[in-house]
């Protein structure tokens, strides 16, 4: 033990003497010691990520060891360290390096020429006590399951683990498996596939950090609630350019606040829904109704139907969008109107053979239609500069446009902006159909290039003035470097974090996205992803059993053959490492009730305490609930209660998803099951959470699939 402890106090030597070393290097870049401001920049951003990742990494920084048949000791870590006085020699290897996987991997049947494996169990930067797993011996009083089962016992905290000292075999193929497409990790409820995905992504970030990191990835998970859970997971293990976010806030800085019926939801996950869209933006691109009178160069002209009619043709035919196609629609009717306008006013004094004088004619009408407002406003009634969400607010709250549209009356609502997360993928599939208002981007290229200008002048005054200083003047160096940042100042070069700067692009695209839940999300929604990751690497999380949304998914050939023909693997998680076998039975009846031909995951623990059933009146209701809270709050660990909405304290199950606590009382079960087509889906989840021990309130008969609890009086089991 002594041995063990001096060498892993060694090794917080190396680790807080590398972090000095970097924390210089970062202070010098912030002096901006050389280099070009851009330069300077990007030293800064790779110093702050390397500081924070030496930072994450003080707890449990070394947790095990492996001893080779050949004698060979090798130190398992969160970051791998270097003996620079020999030869860069290992002294702490990286878990995800290859050199570690043994220690994931090897068995007592298959020792992958190891000989022992050592766990140590820390508090703080001391070790306190190590297990032993000798490898190659079977029956030699191996102790493997100790650091897996002490983990998996250990009261749960305020957010998620990582597992970097207990992954398991099977856990370990997918974390570490090569393949460039789509990757769907499935498995029952505490089989890990959340904390595997996320062990896969540092994984992905150690060996393809350069194509990565600057792009960065994207996790999308079901709540807020559950991207709070598994916050801390990638920052532990040293990984910081990761954007978290779900579904409803794929769209930035849309604010969410309503919920959709189940048939509004499933008419907007549906495909079907492009057909309402693309006919809901061609309703806006409209003929007249009455000719439109334009007044140019003393005549007055009319905007006809079929003017309109051939302008509108061209536009379309152009394949741009609405409001790309806009200047289209624009230049056909200005040409009409500038060559009727030109016809009636050089009746009789000027031809077309005096080129310079009709050119200066038409050049003035031109100038003329632009600065018409009456002209502007024809073209703002026939083919308007659209946004998003004005489009689709106007559209549910018109039942004129929807049937326009060709939409179902379950779209409408009176309040069209009150967006719900299935309008998430519809706003984004507009921003394509509609595009960027030219007028805008114009003006932005005009204020770009005077600030280019003004950088450029400033740095040629600099020089001229050197260039007329007598020998004994100096420039210094000083005044360039000035001129330089002023440039980049002017040009406005974005310094925000990449977390920060991906999290408010809607155009911004990562190398790799971790889709938790997705069951859960529609076809629609998988166009958003698929558009934020062109190179379609995916790590997707689920469990088709636990769907609850109507538009979710009902295979994942269904949803991923469209965008990956052939290039998406499927891996199963069969180890439940939450739920204990006491009340895995109870779900486990409940699954073959709704989901008969479905293996629930086998629990890889019992915990001794069986999961009760209470019966209460409605007066006693609040009562039980406020008993079970009372209890839970002088004992260790996380407890949590889940029921309908109308029960005090209690939280849905949908809001439960991915979570896991201690205890939990899941009260009337028999409402949650009635609770549509999708109920028994939620109760399994409900049930599912608890990793010790699991309550039941119930005011009706409980429901015939919940067998397996211990039905008690005033008085339950403690």
């Amino acid at each position: 033990m002594r041995s063990e402890r001096e060498y892993v106090a060694g090794l917080y030597e190396r680790l807080d003497a590398e972090r000095a070393r970097v924390k210089g290097e970062y202070d010098a870049a912030l002096r901006g010691n050389g280099g070009t401001p851009m330069e300077r920049d990007d030293e800064v951003r790779a110093l702050t990520r390397e500081v924070r990742r030496l930072d994450a990494v003080d707890n449990g920084l070394c947790f095990g060891r492996l001893d080779s048949t050949g004698g060979e000791r090798s130190y398992i870590g969160r970051v791998g360290l270097f003996d620079q006085d020999n030869d860069y020699e290992p002294v702490l290897l990286d878990w995800r390096a290859p050199a570690s996987r043994p220690f994931y991997t090897a068995t007592a049947a298959n020792p992958e020429g190891m000989r022992r494996r050592r766990q140590f169990h820390t508090r703080g930067r001391r070790v306190v006590e190590f297990t032993d797993e000798v490898l190659g011996r079977p029956g030699g009083a191996e102790r493997g399951d100790a650091a897996l089962l002490a983990a998996v016992n250990a009261p749960r905290g305020e957010g998620m683990r990582d597992i970097v000292a207990t992954i398991q075999a099977e856990q370990d193929e997918i974390i570490r498996l090569d393949h460039p497409g789509v990757l769907v990790i499935e498995g029952g409820p505490g089989t890990g596939k959340t904390v595997v995905a996320l062990h896969r992504v540092a994984y992905l970030l150690y060996t393809q950090r350069e194509r990565m990191e600057r792009h960065g990835v994207l996790v999308v998970g079901p709540n807020p609630a559950f991207l709070n859970h598994i916050g801390r997971v990638l920052p532990s293990l040293g990984e910081s350019d990761v954007v978290f976010t779900t579904t409803g806030g794929l769209v930035p800085g849309l604010l969410v606040t309503a919920e959709d019926a189940p048939d509004a939801a499933r008419l907007k996950g549906s495909l079907k829904v492009l057909d309402v869209l693309a006919a809901a933006v061609a309703d806006r691109q409209r003929l007249p109704e009455e000719p439109l009178p334009v007044e140019l160069g003393g005549v007055t002209l009319r905007i006809d139907a079929e003017t309109a009619a051939w302008a509108r043709d061209e536009a379309r035919a152009s394949g741009q969008p609405h409001n790309e196609a806009r200047a289209v629609f624009a230049d056909i009717v200005t040409y009409v109107l500038t060559e009727r306008a030109m016809s009636r006013i050089t009746r009789g004094w000027l031809s077309r053979d005096d080129r310079d004088e009709w050119e200066r004619l038409r050049a003035g009408l031109l100038k003329e239609l632009a600065q018409d407002e009456k002209f502007t406003a024809a073209l703002d009634e026939l083919w308007p500069v659209l946004t998003p969400q004005g489009l689709l607010a106007e559209l549910y709250s018109s039942p004129e446009r929807l049937r326009a549209a060709g939409a179902d009356h379950v779209l409408f609502r009176a309040e069209g902006d009150a967006w719900t997360v299935s309008d998430v993928p519809l706003l984004d599939e507009l921003v394509d159909l509609l595009g960027r208002d030219k007028s805008d981007d114009a003006a932005a290229e005009r204020e770009r290039k005077a600030q280019t200008e003004y950088a450029a002048d400033v740095l040629g005054m600099l020089v001229g003035r050197q260039d007329s200083m007598d020998d004994e003047d100096h420039l210094f160096a000083e005044d360039l470097l000035y001129a330089e940042d002023l440039a980049e100042r002017v040009l406005e070069r974005d310094t925000r974090e990449l977390v920060e700067r991906a999290a408010a692009d809607r155009d911004w695209t990562y190398r790799h996205v971790v889709v938790d839940e997705a069951q859960e999300l529609s076809e629609m929604d998988w166009r958003v992803l698929m558009r934020r990751c062109p190179g379609r690497s995916f790590t997707v999380v689920g469990d088709l059993v636990q769907r609850r949304s109507p538009a979710g998914a009902t295979s994942w050939a269904a949803v991923l053959e469209p965008y990956v023909p052939g290039r998406w693997v499927y891996r199963s998680l069969t180890v439940n490492y939450r739920t204990p076998a006491e009340i895995m039975a109870v779900a486990g009846a409940l699954l073959a009730d709704f989901a008969p031909g479905v293996q629930p995951p086998d629990s890889v623990r019992a915990c001794g305490v069986r999961p009760w059933s209470r019966q209460v009146t409605d007066e006693g209701l609040a009562a039980a609930v406020a008993e079970f809270v009372r209890e839970e709050a002088g004992r260790e660990g996380t407890s949590v209660v889940i029921g309908p909405p109308d029960v005090p304290g209690a939280v849905p199950a949908s809001e439960t998803k991915g979570l896991e606590f201690d205890a939990v009382l899941v009260v009337e079960p028999e409402r949650i099951l009635a609770d549509g087509p999708r109920g028994a889906a939620e109760l399994y989840v409900a049930l599912t959470r608890a990793t010790q021990r699991l309550g039941v309130l119930h005011r009706g008969p409980l429901p015939r699939a919940l067998t397996g609890l211990v039905e008690v009086g005033a008085q339950r089991p403690l």
